[in-house]
């Protein structure tokens, strides 16, 4: 009798608790470990920098660097695979999808249900930030040290901010989806000028005789094809991928940097958390079809390994062509749906930054004594989830963001640096949402439009 094999989504998860654990125990051990080593100045040992400090390095010291540098190759490697596919993912399955529908009309209902279900939602996380903030208030029991004491280098990343935050405007906003050079934008992986780019083109495509489209929408369709077979490829080496990451990520920065910011870490993580395991799953329940829900472990089964190189990469634009194939081939949409739904939330959908983003302007709201009114808090929520939609071309992304939210409030701006301590590590968990948040979108778009498979039609291709 042939052994159960392991779920690929179990896998990932062991993956990234074992990488976690060594992460811990590097982050806790080798400031010790490289003394009886011979090793006295670590720092330089590890940049290869010749030291006096290390001239007596034992072989064992050089076997541990070369482990750590190795982990830290794969890790590294596995994201570059993931964002080499991501472009191509968005180009060709998007114009493929759009040129696909035949019927432009098809493509407004569609287009307008998805861009209409991202705004609600991306309006309600940060409804729901705003609210948690303001009941738990986790800046009012804050020291003034900490505001006193901010790091060099978050200030000098804030006063960045501030400066890109004064160019921004609703309409330049506009202006940036709209590329000028298509090659541009592919190159530097602007997704959302690429996404815009290849609606377009689609379009074009329906425009025309399809005796002559069809060469030009076979071809989108055989590379999208051929990128998703890559992509199933590549989750093969996920695990590995996932313990290195998350062993590197952990063992950099370790738990000491959320001592000081704990209760402002603990509300983040459970605004995302209300938003993950109750707003979505409700949602999906509620509005996909009787007889094919997509409820809570249906959803969750689905969307585990895309959640799980989420929170490793913390990127959306990396985890792309991942959860393409998990609301294709795990959550049973479409592959029209999956391409259009999904492209178009890497850019547009981005709920878990919208209530990160409430959260931390109202958390230094209060941290620097500025009472929000009622009429605030609302100017809060609309920003916030109006901002969070892709920015391109703008450096420092969410950081440029909040800079906008803070200053229409008066809010110092400074006030940044004091949350980029943790904000690499808040990032992973709000990344998580982003991207399960397209899964969620897959699922009801799908439903609506009578393109969702059966969990046991799933199985049987999953079989096959």
């Amino acid at each position: 009798m042939e052994r159960p094999r392991l779920a690929l989504h179990w896998k990932i998860l062991i993956g990234m608790v074992l990488g976690a654990a060594v992460g811990f125990a590097v982050n806790t051990f080798a400031p010790e470990m490289w003394g009886p080593l011979g090793v006295r100045d670590s720092a330089a040992y590890m940049a290869h920098r010749v030291s006096d400090a290390n001239a007596d390095a034992k072989p064992v010291a050089w076997v541990m660097r070369f482990v750590a540098e190795l982990t830290q190759f794969v890790g590294d490697l596995f994201l570059r695979c993931l964002r080499f596919i991501a472009v191509p993912i968005v180009l060709f399955s998007l114009i493929f999808a759009v040129a696909n529908l035949g019927d432009p009309r098809k493509l407004g209902r569609m287009g307008g249900k998805t861009i209409v279900l991202f705004l609600f939602t991306g309006f309600v996380s940060a409804a729901l930030g705003v609210t948690i903030a303001s009941v738990f208030a986790p800046g009012e029991g804050m020291s003034a040290e900490v505001r006193e004491n901010l790091p060099g280098a978050g200030l000098a990343q804030a006063e960045q901010a501030e400066v890109s935050a004064a160019a921004i405007s609703g309409w330049k906003m506009a202006l940036d989806a709209v590329t000028t050079n298509p090659f541009n934008s592919i190159a530097n992986g602007q997704m959302l000028q690429i996404v815009v780019m290849s609606i377009v083109i689609g379009l074009g495509l329906t425009m025309i005789p399809k005796e002559k489209a069809r060469p030009a929408i076979e071809v989108c369709e055989s590379f999208a094809e051929a990128v998703l077979r890559l992509v199933q490829l590549l989750m093969h080496a996920a695990p590995y991928a996932v313990f290195a990451l998350m062993a590197g990520i952990v063992g950099s920065f370790g738990v000491g940097v959320f001592v000081a910011l704990a209760k402002y870490c603990l509300v983040v993580v459970g605004g995302l958390a209300i938003i993950l395991f109750v707003i979505y799953p409700t949602l999906t329940t509620l509005l996909t079809r009787r007889g094919n829900k997509v409820g809570w472990r249906r959803f969750f089964r689905a969307t585990a390994p895309a959640q799980v190189v989420a929170f490793s990469s913390s990127s959306s634009a990396a985890t792309l062509p991942v959860t393409m194939e998990c609301a294709r081939d795990r959550l049973g949409a479409s592959e029209d749906v999956a391409s259009f739904v999904c492209s178009l939330g890497v850019s547009f959908n981005m709920d878990g930054t919208a209530m990160y983003q409430a959260v931390v302007v109202t958390f230094l709201a209060q941290l620097y004594g500025v009472d929000l009114s009622f009429a605030d808090k609302l100017l809060v929520t609309i920003m916030a989830a109006s901002l969070s939609i892709g920015v391109p071309g703008i450096p420092g992304g969410s950081l440029v963001v909040m800079a906008v939210v803070l200053d229409s409030i008066g809010v110092p701006t400074q006030g940044i640096a004091i949350i980029l301590a943790v904000d690499r590590v808040l990032d992973m968990c709000r990344t998580v949402v982003n991207v399960s948040g397209d899964t969620m979108g897959c699922a009801i778009i799908a439903a609506s439009e009578g393109k969702l498979k059966t969990e046991a039609e799933v199985a049987r291709m999953g079989e096959a």
